[in-house]
């Protein structure tokens, strides 16, 4: 895997974890705390499916030899 796909699922990851601090605002956010956010619940879970997506699309896949017939080295 590319160090790119590490640091992109690892910074989305971050990113992720890092919208559910919660600290001191005026206006609870979904699931009822207090963080900058007031969708934090939503922007972590697609923040985190995105750091999957990068990670899922970043491993090595065996490669498959196609041959002009169609048909595979498999």
């Amino acid at each position: 895997m590319k160090w790119y796909f590490w640091a992109g699922a690892a910074i989305f990851a971050v990113l992720g974890a890092a919208s559910l601090i919660p600290t001191h605002v005026t206006e609870p956010n979904l699931p009822g705390y207090y963080s900058f956010n007031p969708l934090a619940l939503i922007i972590s879970i697609l923040l985190w499916v995105d750091a999957g997506t990068i990670y899922f699309l970043g491993k090595e896949k065996k490669h498959r030899q196609e041959f002009p017939t169609g048909l595979t080295n498999a």
